[in-house]
């Protein structure tokens, strides 16, 4: 058997798991960095996924908690659809990919981790980022720490 080595998933394994919402929670708590949180706008934020499917992997919240697009107000639906456009532009100019996935995954049939709080997944993607890991393995690589990756995306959010 082959191993990958990744001994930053051990928090995720042993550690405290947490209470309430995630999107709730961590922009109340007001320690950006520890939580990812990498930019606030009035009705919506960007925070980095801790769980990426690849490298960059970003999310846009509305701070107020909804389940559905539905219940979203006008104005929070166009804040997150311009703060995904920002964050496209933003990581066009820190980590070059070549294309995008952006998508909100609607109830847990659908995907999504966290079902009662509507959030859009910005993916970058790379041409030939498929290889034989996740095809053979069904493990996806990501090359950058999650602090690396945020070091290098907050002044870019922070001088928009």
């Amino acid at each position: 058997m082959e191993r990958l080595w990744a001994p930053w998933r051990l928090e995720y394994i042993v550690g405290a798991k947490e209470e309430g919402c995630i999107f709730c929670e961590f922009p109340k708590r007001g320690d950006d960095a520890k939580h990812l949180i990498l930019h606030r706008e009035a009705l919506v934020y960007v925070i980095m996924n801790a769980f990426p499917y690849s490298n960059g992997h970003l999310l846009v919240a509305p701070y107020r908690h909804v389940g559905d697009i539905s219940e979203l107000t006008d104005e929070e639906s166009l804040g997150m659809m311009l703060l995904a456009k920002k964050c496209c532009g933003v990581l066009r100019e820190a980590v070059r990919p070549d294309g995008f996935n952006l998508g909100i995954n609607l109830g847990t049939a659908a995907g999504a981790g966290i079902a009662d709080h509507v959030h859009m997944h910005i993916v970058p993607r790379w041409n030939g980022d498929t290889n034989f890991m996740p095809v053979l393995a069904d493990v996806k690589v990501i090359p950058e720490a999650l602090e690396a990756t945020y070091a290098k995306l907050k002044p870019l959010f922070d001088r928009q």
